[in-house]
């Protein structure tokens, strides 16, 4: 890895949000290539942190401080990937299920799919199936994630994917689920494909856009 790329690594595992903006500024006025800032430092450094959250070493708040300090460089260098060879990968449509109010996971998720060349709809919490068939169809996005964190809402998931099916966009896009309660099986019963935490979730995405 590079030095600046490590110092901005650094940076987002310290939860450091003005020295990301910092660095990233100056590797930019050293030539450094916006893309190779995304690839090299920004991501590599959430990932960093995704994995010490999933071995409870960090915790969400901690997260989230992360996640903003990755989104301190995002927002600095996210003009400047439209005009490298970095094409945005499509849309995404993202949303905590109709009765389900828990939000701080998903907004983790959208940071890292805008860190990773997507253009992130997000509806928020509570979004009702209709809603996300309404907004795929006037966005043309390339996957719908779905968040829940109670059992009693992971029916929703169920009754968004159906109500895909029935709008005939269904065939046309990704769905993806996450949440605690949710487990392969249960994703897999459905139609969607399950993504444990944000790392992972980047990748389904990536698979499902190639």
């Amino acid at each position: 890895m590079s030095l600046f790329g490590n110092e901005i690594k650094e940076a987002i595992i310290s939860l450091d949000i003005a020295s990301v903006g910092q660095l990233t500024n100056k590797a930019l006025a050293d030539g450094v290539k916006p893309k190779q800032i995304l690839d090299d430092g920004l991501l590599i450094g959430m990932a960093v942190v995704g994995e010490r959250f999933k071995r409870s070493e960090m915790f969400v708040p901690e997260v989230l401080m992360a996640a903003k300090a990755m989104t301190e460089g995002l927002n600095i260098i996210k003009p400047l990937l439209a005009g490298e060879d970095a094409k945005g990968k499509g849309t995404v449509v993202l949303g905590t299920v109709k009765g389900d109010l828990h939000d701080i996971g998903k907004r983790i998720v959208a940071m890292m799919f805008e860190g990773a060349g997507f253009d992130v709809i997000d509806l928020g919490y509570d979004v009702k199936p209709e809603e996300f068939v309404s907004k795929v169809k006037e966005t043309n996005a390339c996957i719908v994630g779905m968040s829940a964190m109670l059992t009693t809402t992971m029916m929703q998931m169920k009754i968004t994917v159906d109500a895909l099916k029935e709008a005939g966009l269904y065939d046309k896009v990704g769905v993806m689920v996450g949440g605690a309660p949710l487990t392969v099986e249960y994703a897999e019963g459905i139609g969607a494909k399950y993504s444990p935490d944000a790392q992972v979730a980047v990748e389904v995405a990536n698979n499902i856009v190639q």
